[in-house]
């Protein structure tokens, strides 16, 4: 006997109640289709009622996604199988059919089962979690990770749009996260005043300007990181006398970190209203030219009273009106003239 009838015998038999009219593959069909939407909705059934036993076994949300969709897979990978099975088709015959085309496939699969590998190490490795704020450093796109899985990374940026990372480049990118540890970000501001400034003065409305904005720490306990601690409280640092300026750091702690731009630029601007308020001098870029005897020469003309040029609007004169009149000769006269121009 031909081995795929063979095969197609050994599947889902024929029911005595089903017309002869109805061929036997459409049968398997129906009832493979209604198998496998059962299976489905019972998967979404068990992974609900798992849901909150597995949350308290795990404390990590992201391993507890992934223990929950690896049982709906488990669920549906037998209900597959069950189905390939109306139709006589076995486990054997699909992992046959997975070594003809396993060339084939592992070209294709290759990168799918480098992100598994990937999100595997993610999970392990908790670079980051749900709910984390986070920054690609080489993009400078900051965001917050919506979800983690096996296969991807969702982030969901302050732009209020979505960004779906494979979990191989995530391993290769420079992530920052701002939200490990602690939720706490301390930002930094330079600020360079004038040597006639009074200094202690500039020190002290830095540290007020930071004060008044409303999401900055005003103070505390001192704030831990590892070993080090540091004040919570705004702090101004003299970092260096530069060549035209006495330039001060500011440093302040932020209590939320997706408000770093705002918070910092309402910092700013306090700093230049009580600077402006105090007479605190912000230097700025300028030159000084200085001639002197090694500096060349620099033609020049005299101009006499009475050989005054009609000036322009704008106070700009013509060419010719400004070019000297000839020098007389040795053994002549000059006429002189009155302020009017003309010869006496």
């Amino acid at each position: 006997m031909d081995p795929t009838t063979t095969a197609l015998q050994q599947g889902l038999p024929r029911p005595g109640w089903l017309p002869e009219t109805i061929p036997l593959w459409a049968y398997r069909l129906v009832m493979a289709v209604v198998f496998l939407t059962v299976a489905y909705y019972l998967s979404q059934f068990a992974r609900r009622l798992l849901a909150r036993r597995i949350a308290r076994r795990f404390e990590r949300p992201s391993v507890g996604q992934t223990v929950l969709r690896s049982i709906q897979a488990v669920i549906v990978f037998v209900a597959v199988m069950t189905a390939l099975g109306f139709f006589g088709i076995g486990l054997g015959n699909v992992v046959l059919s997975v070594g003809v085309f396993s060339a084939v496939a592992g070209i294709i699969l290759a990168p799918i089962i480098g992100n598994l590998i990937n999100g595997v190490f993610i999970l392990s490795e908790q670079p980051y979690e749900i709910g984390d704020m986070i920054e690609l450093e080489d993009t400078d796109t900051k965001g917050f990770v919506e979800d983690i899985t096996l296969f991807y990374t969702k982030v969901f940026t302050l732009d209020n749009t979505f960004i779906v990372l494979p979990n191989g480049s995530m391993r290769e990118r420079d992530v920052i996260n701002y939200s490990a540890e602690d939720a706490r970000v301390r930002l930094t501001a330079d600020v360079g005043v004038t040597y006639e400034s009074d200094i202690e003065t500039a020190r002290e409305q830095l540290r007020a300007a930071a004060r008044d904005v409303d999401g900055v720490i005003k103070g505390g306990p001192d704030i831990r990181i590892g070993s080090a601690r540091y004040p919570a409280a705004p702090v101004v640092h003299i970092l260096e006398f530069g060549d035209s300026e006495v330039a001060l750091r500011l440093r302040f702690w932020v209590r939320e970190p997706y408000t770093q731009a705002t918070v910092r630029s309402a910092v700013l601007t306090n700093v230049w209203e009580r600077f402006d308020d105090h007479d605190i001098e912000i230097p700025y870029p300028h030159s000084h030219l200085v001639f002197d005897d090694t500096s060349g020469e620099l033609q020049t003309a005299i101009r006499r009273r009475g050989q005054q040029a009609a000036a322009r609007q704008g106070g700009a004169t013509t060419r010719n009106e400004e070019q000297e009149a000839p020098a007389s000769e040795p053994g002549t006269e000059t006429e002189p003239t009155d302020d009017a121009g003309g010869s006496r």
